[in-house]
This record gives C-alpha cells, sequence and structure tokens, in this order.
C-alpha cells in the first residue's frame, strides 16, 4: 500500500483570494490530501479573526467542489515545521506571484529545511491571471470603497464589504 502524501498549503488568507483557490486547486493535484493551515499570526494585524478566516477558507473550499483529495482547513499559532509533522505532512505548498515572493520563500524553506530536511517545499507559480494579486492590496481597495470581486469570490467580496462598511460607521470590526 503506498504512503498518502500530505500537503500543508499554510498562509493567514486574510482574505483568501482568487490567487489562494487557485494554487489550492492546484496543489490538490500533487498530494492525496492537503491541510490548509490558517497562521494566527496575530502581528501582521489581520482584519478578521483566524475563526473568521478558518470558516471563510472552509467556506471556498467547499465551493471548489468535486476534489478528488480530501481538503482540511485548521487554523495553527506555532512554529510552521511543528504544525507540518504534528498533521503527518512531508510537503509544504506555497505560492509564488513573483520574484520578490521567491526571495523571502527561498529563505523560507532553506530555514526550514534545516528545522527539518524530511520536509519538502514545493513552489506552485501563480497563474497569469493571478499573479499581481495580494491580500493587502485586496484589503486596502476595499476599505476605499473600491470593487474588490476581480480579486475574491462574491462570498469573500460580501464579508469584506460588510467589514468595511461597519467600520465607516464605527461599528466595532468583530
Amino acid at each position: 500500500m503506498a504512503v498518502e502524501r500530505v500537503g500543508v498549503y499554510p498562509g493567514t488568507f486574510d482574505p483568501i483570494t482568487k490567487g489562494h483557490s487557485d494554487i489550492i486547486l492546484r496543489a490538490t493535484k500533487l498530494v492525496d490530501r492537503l491541510i490548509i493551515g490558517v497562521a494566527r499570526n496575530a502581528g501582521k494585524g489581520p482584519l478578521f479573526s483566524i475563526d473568521e478566516r478558518v470558516q471563510i477558507v472552509r467556506d471556498e473550499v467547499e465551493a471548489l467542489n468535486g476534489q478528488a483529495v480530501r481538503v482540511e482547513v485548521r487554523p495553527f499559532d506555532n512554529l510552521l515545521m511543528d504544525f507540518v509533522v504534528g498533521c503527518g505532512a512531508k510537503i509544504i505548498i506555497r505560492g509564488l506571484r513573483a520574484v520578490s515572493d521567491f526571495e523571502y520563500e527561498f529563505q523560507m524553506a532553506g530555514m526550514n529545511a534545516r528545522l527539518n530536511n524530511e520536509i519538502e517545499t514545493v513552489f506552485l507559480m501563480a497563474a497569469d491571471r493571478y499573479q499581481f494579486i495580494a491580500s493587502r492590496f485586496v484589503k486596502e481597495i476595499g476599505l476605499l470603497g473600491g470593487d474588490v470581486r476581480h480579486f475574491v469570490s462574491a462570498r469573500v467580496a460580501e464579508r469584506l464589504e460588510s467589514r468595511f462598511a461597519r467600520a465607516r460607521i464605527g461599528e466595532p470590526a468583530g
């Protein structure tokens, strides 16, 4: 019997974009089971809470439908390598948009390899139509009242619009 190939696709997903969804779909072709690790990453000052981001990602994965592999979504707030080992994974999936992403990801992959050389990092290039999408730009466009539906699903756009509308009238974000 073949060993199950388990991969982890980590990120803050604040919010999940069409680029993230594309990487998820493509990663499912490489592994038998994909675990999307939603990082707490309070240092980045996320717009959505960890629970909200996990639910948003779960909703997006459910909408992708018909996957031959199992996809799970789990929050994490520990060292990525510890999370990966705890998931029983041997592969980390990372998406790359540009050369600037590669420099950072290359360093991170090297550090992770030093921590555990049994875990491989696999880089997937963003599809051409998604190479420019970054969650931070999506949030900035949304905050300023711009249409973000080119970059995120309609479900995510509605959540962003609601969050920013509440912020404009002074209601609490959560």
